[in-house]
């Protein structure tokens, strides 16, 4: 079958985007659901800074590549033997397929699953193919979902299935900003009620660890970026304190707050000057939890003896820790519940045609979440 999709063939394209447009929109070839397989109408798709990453070259995949994983969408074609999904069933994607056998699935972390991580780093699906493809080349899915195409291809292990009455340009956040952000909280430093919390980086995944503060009864609560709206906003979703970047000594300022330093702080701007605040901030016997994706090239340089002589725990966070198939379901419904008010990281819509406005929007810090309706 055809399908419009956003292809990327060239990572590093100056800004503004709207004039080097890295993302082509492209009519591409989708050829039908393999074994284990799923055809599936795209819905919604969020713009991540995960996404941007690839635009940007932080985070370099295999080109070219049809980007996109935070998404929501309508089962379509079932392909032979694929268990618990039908035609017509709501799905949100999960960006590491899970493969349910390796060390790490049956230790129940499957957010590490061995078999899938190797799959997103080669583009393929976790059932070991490439279902895109352009004049007869074959393009790479973007961790395992593609999401920037009207309709894609999924292992089955990438999937999971929602009740039909949430919205689905809600649902799809909770594949990667709400699960990562929450998850950190909940799942990485399991964060205990009266705890105090500062958060480094208020993005999406970032407004999201504020839910998770909130939801846990964190408190003190101290938000911090670099722009001060990004800040007011998590001031509107709970955090107790807010601090800009720039406007004195942030590290200071949190530690004064929280009497001491905080028990728990998360990085979420996937930058080691970010990190290396948010370990500053943190108190004796604190954690601080890297939730950012930096540039593999990037370093982080600590104060060695503190580790051990200050017990504190430095410690990542990647999906929030989260078993996709537990977590999602849950988080959908403490959404349901009015506890965790995911709408608010909505900043609008937009068609795959304007897509590469959206992160000209994305990387100048105006937005949270933009929602692509292919």
């Amino acid at each position: 079958m055809k399908t419009q999709a956003a292809v990327l063939f060239e990572m590093g394209k100056p800004r503004p985007y709207r004039d080097s447009k890295p993302l082509e929109i492209l009519e591409v070839d989708l050829e039908e659901p393999g074994p284990g397989e799923v055809l599936v109408e795209v819905k919604a798709a969020g713009l991540c800074h995960s996404d941007l990453s690839a635009i940007d070259g932080t985070r370099p995949w295999p080109l070219p590549i049809v980007l996109g994983h935070e998404a929501a969408g309508i089962v379509r074609v079932v392909g032979p033997g694929v268990r618990n999904l039908a035609e017509g069933d709501h799905v949100v994607f999960s960006f590491v397929p899970m493969c349910g056998n390796c060390r790490y699935c049956a230790a129940g972390r499957p957010h590490l699953c061995e078999r899938g991580v190797q799959a997103n780093r080669e583009g393929r699906l976790l059932t070991g193919g490439r279902r895109f493809s352009l004049k007869g080349k074959p393009l790479n899915h973007h961790l395992g979902v593609a999401a920037f195409s009207q309709f894609t291809v999924a292992a089955q292990e990438s999937l999971i299935p929602i009740p039909k009455d949430i919205p689905l340009e809600k649902a799809a956040l909770f594949g990667c900003a709400i699960a990562t952000g929450v998850g950190a909280v909940v799942n990485t430093a399991k964060v205990e009620e009266g705890a105090s919390v500062a958060i480094f980086g208020l993005g999406g995944v970032g407004l999201a660890t504020v839910m998770g503060a909130v939801l846990a009864g964190a408190h003190p609560i101290v938000a911090v970026d670099l722009l001060p709206h990004k800040v007011e906003m998590a001031k509107s979703l709970g955090a107790s304190h807010g601090l800009v970047v720039g406007e004195g000594d942030v590290v200071e300022a949190v530690r004064e707050i929280t009497g001491g330093g905080a028990d728990y702080a998360f990085e979420t701007a996937g930058s080691p000057e970010a990190m290396l605040l948010a370990y500053r901030a943190t108190r004796r016997g604190g954690m601080t939890v890297t939730v950012g994706l930096p540039h593999p090239e990037r370093t982080l340089t600590l104060p060695a003896v503190s580790l051990t002589a200050e017990e504190r725990t430095l410690r990542g966070s990647y999906m929030g820790s989260s078993n996709p198939r537990r977590d999602l379901p849950r988080f959908l419904a403490l959404h349901m519940a009015g506890k965790l008010p995911a709408e608010s990281l909505l900043t609008g819509t937009l068609p795959l045609s304007a897509i590469n406005e959206g992160f000209d929007r994305l990387a100048q810090g105006e937005v949270v979440r933009q929602i692509v309706i292919p």
